[in-house]
């Protein structure tokens, strides 16, 4: 029978709420764990996340995704960016701890006994979220693979420079424009202060090729927001990397939110079932 257990809160980066929810087949077997990340201006419930983790779930995996406790979201408001100022204060070390959050939950919850097999944890992310997923691999060895989608290979690239890093510094603010939501989005300086501070613990390249666990990259060939070239990088800085390039596939594979689809894009499609192939062989 499909189980679904939604809503769970458990206790985040500076104390902020980290909302989880799980989804698999109660059968009393103990079934390997994927643990879902979103990406930026994501959330667990953004497009067909939701029916994701159903087909996970009917493909025999233990299926969890969370809300990042800064993402912007709130427990009263978990689809709509209603938290602008804990959007601003996010950072990639705040993703990373909470991520670590999680994994602890899962060693320590009694709400999935005789359920899962923490012999058989993997991380799997879209976008940011594959890249925050990379990073954790190299600080916790409880990661058995390792899936990404439409990820990047490099968190800095886009900082500003010169002029616009010093009007940043000097206001302690800079806009990201939400074009589905029509919101300015502020991400305050700390977050670039953050990232100064922990450049070895945000290096991908050195993550990836720090600790060899099998991993997955998947990527479209005309995704316009991380190109194809990061999926290759990826790629050739650990033998234990193979790239699934879906051909014609966007950032997203063809989704969107909000997702009123009787069946997946063929692209998410392909994408889901390349990615449980991998983790099931």
């Amino acid at each position: 029978m499909l189980k679904r257990k939604r809503g769970i809160v458990i206790s985040g980066s500076k104390e902020r709420s980290i909302v989880i929810d799980i989804t698999y087949l109660e059968n009393k077997k103990n079934k390997p764990i994927v643990v879902f990340s979103h990406g930026f201006k994501g959330f667990k419930d953004w497009g067909p996340f939701d029916e994701m983790a159903t087909y996970f779930a009917n493909n025999g995996f233990v299926f969890l995704k969370f809300n990042f406790s800064y993402n912007g979201t709130t427990l009263d408001s978990l689809f709509d960016f209603s938290d602008l100022e804990a959007f601003g204060n996010n950072n990639f070390s705040k993703e990373l701890d909470d991520l670590g959050l999680v994994l602890n939950w899962l060693e320590e919850t009694d709400l999935l006994s005789n359920e899962i097999n923490l012999e058989l944890i993997s991380l799997f992310g879209h976008s940011r979220g594959g890249a925050i997923s990379m990073l954790k691999v190299r600080e916790d060895n409880r990661i058995y693979k390792l899936v990404s989608w439409a990820s990047p290979s490099d968190l800095f690239r886009s900082f500003p420079k010169g002029e616009k890093l010093d009007k940043w510094r000097e206001t302690n603010v800079a806009y990201i424009y939400n074009g589905r939501t029509k919101q300015n989005m502020p991400i305050y300086f700390q977050f670039y202060e953050d990232c100064m501070k922990n450049t070895s613990r945000l290096n991908i390249e050195e993550a990836i090729k720090e600790r060899s666990i099998p991993h997955l990259v998947v990527h479209g060939s005309d995704d316009p927001t991380v190109l194809i070239n990061d999926a290759e990088l990826i790629k050739s800085w650990n033998h234990n990397t193979s790239l699934h390039i879906i051909q014609g596939a966007d950032h997203v594979f063809g989704s969107s939110h909000p997702y009123h689809q009787v069946y997946f894009p063929l692209h998410f499609k392909e994408a889901m079932d390349v990615t449980i192939d991998f983790l099931k062989n």
